[in-house]
């Protein structure tokens, strides 16, 4: 027997376990001792005594059936343990879901899959102004605004398995037919491929949210009214992405069609070469904002040229790096400006015309007295009156008609001069300096007004000598025109005590009609009259 398994032992293994399992511990250790007794007692019935290996066999039966009642008694507690956890975990979780839903700041309701509502929780009942509890059994469509009702219809129809929610703003009516605006969410509360038992409604106030946006599309659309009454438009650069936005007005500005976004570099084709650079490169860095203002030329597509103007800011700094501002378009300012401009040139020259006009019987006359007749040559001297009567006629069709810009200083001052070229009493000197039509109109009324004083009060009407000459000088601010004129040799002259339209022209109190730093001095020898001119007001 030794060395063997002794089957007289091991059949109580099974029955062991089994009352272990179904027992506690101490009644599988109480079983396991009853059978090993039995186990030793059929060995003495059997063989007459119990020999070593049964009292060892015994005894590892005892202690195998012990090791299997302590381990089912451990698991049992453990299972036990386990099960009694489980509903307390789903209890608290169930209470903390019940707070949630009571006390959420939204409202949350359930519903069945016709959309009745089967539980609310209060914030819903408050938003909607019924008590608590009045909501349940009504169906949602029937607390939905007459006209969301059939959006909302069609969205709930359409909840499926691929579109198990739907999310929409739109408006509820409360107890007391009053609105409110709110964002409502349906969804499923069944697993997928489950036909839906129910529904999970989540409903956001959002009344005041659509008052403030209602009322920034109000704002909007006023800015947007002036802006277009104003034919202004809102524009916008990100130098850091080189892209332009701006509003649809700013784009017709340019004569360009809408458009959400346009690269920088697109708006090169359209403005002008000289001013590209006016709106290409981006803001110097600083640490705050700086005002933005600059005109700039846009060609449209036929050829004609616009006059823009961009005024805003511009932010340099961080992570910004961008110009934002109205645009306007000053073409049609800027022609009001020139006409104005030619109009009042043109009351000039009308009033020139009428102030040479009165003088001109006074100069006639002092040519005349001038001219000694022939000794009884009554023909030659007629001749001669004719003759600086014309040079006379000449000098006032030069100043009508210098407008084509064909004039310059010496043709002037020739022109002025001519009747007494040919008689010593006049020098001039100077280069040859083309000006512009608008120049030529205002020198020659100063020549001209020059011209009559001297005939009334100076050396032409009398003895004496005029030397006029200009030259050109270098200074610190560019070249200048110096104009002057002397007359030497002439009757004492009086003091200038009346300023009217000669005065005015010749610029006596240092603010000439053409040029600057005018200077009229009166001496005993006879006028003199300085002027100074820089190019950019005499030529194109």
């Amino acid at each position: 027997m030794t060395g063997t398994v002794d089957p007289a032992f091991l059949e109580f293994i099974p029955a062991t376990v089994i009352i272990a399992f179904l027992e506690n511990r101490w009644f599988g250790i109480a079983a396991t001792l009853v059978m090993a007794a039995a186990g030793l007692g059929a060995r003495v019935v059997v063989n007459g005594q119990a020999v070593a290996d049964d009292w060892v066999h015994a005894l590892l039966l005892l202690l195998s059936g012990g090791m299997i009642a302590l381990l089912f008694d451990r698991a049992r507690q453990s299972l036990r343990a386990a099960l009694e956890l489980k509903p307390a975990a789903v209890d608290a979780a169930a209470s903390r879901y019940r707070r949630a839903f009571e006390r959420a700041d939204m409202g949350f309701a359930t519903a069945n899959d016709t959309g009745e509502l089967l539980l609310s929780n209060e914030r819903l009942c408050a938003m909607l102004g019924y008590p608590e509890g009045d909501l349940v059994g009504r169906r949602i469509d029937t607390l939905v605004h007459q006209h969301d009702r059939d959006l909302f219809r069609k969205s709930l129809a359409g909840l499926s398995a691929e579109e198990p929610s739907f999310r929409l703003e739109m408006r509820l009516m409360r107890k007391d037919g009053s609105t409110l605006w709110t964002r409502l969410m349906l969804s499923w509360s069944a697993p997928d491929n489950v036909p839906p038992d129910s529904l999970f409604v989540v409903v956001d106030d959002i009344t005041t949210q659509r008052s403030d946006h209602e009322a920034l599309v109000a704002q909007k659309e006023w800015l947007d009214l002036a802006l277009s009454a104003g034919r202004l438009g809102t524009w916008r650069i990100d130098y850091n992405e080189q892209v332009a936005s701006g509003s649809s007005q700013f784009w017709e500005i340019l004569g360009l069609p809408p458009a959400a976004l346009r690269p920088l570099e697109a708006l090169a084709d359209i403005v002008h070469h000289a001013d590209w650079p006016k709106l290409a490169s981006p803001p110097r860095k600083r640490h705050f904002a700086a005002s933005y203002d600059v005109e700039i030329r846009i060609k449209r597509p036929g050829g004609q040229i616009r006059w823009i103007a961009l005024r805003g800011r511009e932010e340099s700094h961080d992570d910004r790096n961008q110009r934002i501002g109205i645009a306007a378009d000053l073409t049609s300012r800027r022609q009001t400006t020139l006409l104005r401009a030619a109009a009042r040139r043109q009351e000039r020259m009308m009033l020139e015309e009428r102030h040479r006009s009165s003088n001109l019987f006074a100069v006639i006359v002092a040519i005349v007295k001038m001219i000694k007749p022939p000794d009884s040559d009554i023909g030659e001297f007629k001749n001669m009156v004719v003759e600086r009567i014309r040079a006379l006629e000449a000098t006032h069709r030069l100043l009508s008609d210098s407008a084509d810009g064909s004039s310059t200083i010496r043709e002037l001052v020739l022109q002025e001069l001519r009747p007494f070229l040919q008689t010593g009493k006049t020098s001039i000197i100077g280069p040859e300096i083309k000006i512009s039509s608008g120049a030529a109109e205002s020198l020659a009324m100063v020549f001209h007004e020059l011209t009559t004083n001297s005939i009334k009060h100076g050396v032409l009407g009398h003895q004496g000598k005029v030397d006029v000459q200009w030259t050109i000088i270098s200074g610190g601010a560019g070249d200048e025109i110096v104009f002057e004129w002397a007359e030497t040799g002439g009757p004492l002259t009086a003091p200038i005590t009346r300023h009217g339209f000669g005065s005015m022209v010749l610029g006596t109190d240092g603010t000439p009609i053409v040029g600057h730093s005018s200077k009229l001095e009166m001496g005993e020898d006879g006028l003199r009259y300085s002027l100074r001119l820089s190019p950019n007001e005499i030529q194109d």
